[in-house]
């Protein structure tokens, strides 16, 4: 899970796209209908840590979760209060559930590079 770069401290993925929606307002929307466009955006954008108050680019995070976070905020219709600007859905513990299943899976289908 994405940690801040500056402190170590765990972040808060819905924290971070709240921070995003307070700044970029109604272009938001516009972001998440298209990929290349949020990704570049999320790289560019400057965090504040809320343990350490830092600030931190976007790119110094997991890509590989940024992309999943997209994905989940299309996937699922009315994750985002746009009225109060805020994220419903609880994305860190979704992210965990989709490593935990990926983990499982790669369990039980076995690592097809691996030699016995």
């Amino acid at each position: 899970m994405a940690r801040c770069p500056l402190c170590g401290s765990p972040l808060d993925w819905a924290e971070l796209i709240n921070q995003m929606i307070a700044k970029e307002g109604g272009r938001m929307r516009e972001l998440l209908g298209d990929r290349g466009e949020f990704m570049k955006a999320f790289r560019e954008f400057v965090f504040k840590c809320p343990h350490c108050n830092g600030e931190f680019y976007g790119r110094n995070l997991p890509e590989e979760e940024v992309e999943k976070v997209f994905d989940l905020l299309n996937e699922f219709k009315g994750s985002i209060d746009w009225e109060n600007g805020k994220v419903r859905l609880k994305l860190n513990s979704l992210l965990a559930l989709d490593v935990m299943l990926r983990k499982w899976d790669e369990k039980v289908k076995g690592d097809p590079h691996k030699t016995f």
